[in-house]
């Protein structure tokens, strides 16, 4: 293991929208502080680092050269993750890349070959998965003896044309569409869930509100082997209120993930709620724990808790959703 100073300096290539959300986090956490910040527009990469700190660079090879960063956050639009995430590695830089890892299972593989071959962390950011109703859920799942998850549905419901989105994320040609920007939320949730890899995807993918290549309505149906089922709900609406959540049904128990209003167990014909499964900020404070467990595996030289497998296989997923639509017929995971 190579040797690291206390304090781990953190570069930001994509110093954004999400960026921003990266950088409130590292506030809060302990051993990492921001070194560094990339993005090709001088005004606004002078005014991130005016809020947040750090070195400013236009050019991310830049970031990279700088013997002050020791690991980095991608949080760029998702066709230029690749690239820029294999230069991180060459670089020596430990990486957590944005979901989805990269738009393609190809794609995926060569970032995967980068890091192992320079032996630093790569870790996608499904944040979800450090949330508090996340966590409260598996607990439950985990330590009330419910055995294996049989069924599963999971939706992410929102609006699609939100303050932040851009041309890309309006072509499938540049990894657009809801479906791998917000839905792929609720895909990795059950996933997750699930426990193991799903071997099936049938799907429908459309365009139904918006006028644009890239899908916002997407609904997925996955087998996971002979003896488990699950459905996604992907849908970026034009006008409505937020929905998201989980029903999971278990060899013994069902669970319901509201991430606006906690956990509950149902057993016994009987709902009881899960104690602490709620907390205001909920993304943020998930970013923060994701953040923790990133710098947790850095500084131990473990694996961290969402995998790069776990980051391709999502993504594995919606290119055989993708194509399934396509066909119309249902497609098996690679």
């Amino acid at each position: 293991m190579r040797s690291m100073r206390s304090t781990l300096g953190i570069g930001i290539i994509g110093a954004g929208h999400f960026g921003a959300a990266h950088a409130r986090a590292l506030r809060e956490v302990e051993g990492a502080r921001l070194a560094a910040a990339c993005r090709n527009d001088a005004d606004g990469l002078a005014a991130f680092t005016g809020e947040f700190g750090g070195k400013g660079h236009l050019d991310y090879r830049d970031l990279l050269a700088d013997p002050d960063v020791d690991a980095v956050v991608v949080a760029l639009p998702h066709h230029l993750h690749t690239e820029v995430a294999i230069a991180c590695a060459q670089a020596g830089k430990h990486i957590m890349v944005e979901k989805p890892m990269a738009p393609t299972v190809a794609e995926c593989r060569r970032i995967m070959a980068a890091a192992k071959a320079a032996g630093v962390v790569l870790m996608p950011g499904h944040t979800m998965r450090f949330t508090l109703p996340y966590l409260a859920a598996r607990q439950v799942i985990d330590e009330r003896g419910l055995g294996a998850m049989r069924y599963g549905s999971s939706r992410m419901v929102k609006l699609w044309m939100e303050g932040n989105r851009r041309d890309w994320h309006l072509d499938p040609v540049t990894g657009g569409g809801m479906l791998f920007t917000a839905g792929i939320h609720a895909l990795d949730r059950l996933l997750a869930f699930a426990g193991r890899r799903a071997t099936h995807v049938s799907a429908i993918s459309t365009t139904s509100f918006h006028q644009q290549k890239a899908d916002d309505v997407a609904l997925l149906l996955l087998r996971f082997g002979d003896d488990a089922v699950g459905q996604v709900a992907s849908i970026g609406y034009a006008d409505g209120a937020f929905i998201s959540g989980d029903e999971l049904a278990f060899d013994r128990g069902v669970v319901n993930v509201d991430f606006f209003n906690g956990v509950t167990l149902g057993r016994g014909q009987t709902w009881q709620p899960v104690e602490n499964s709620i907390e205001s900020d909920v993304a943020g404070r998930g970013l923060v724990r994701q953040w923790q467990a990133f710098i947790k595996a850095i500084r131990d030289d473990t694996t961290p808790p969402v995998t790069a497998e776990d980051g391709l296989h999502v993504v594995a997923c919606i290119e055989a959703a993708l194509r399934a639509s396509r066909e119309r017929r249902e497609v098996a995971v690679g």
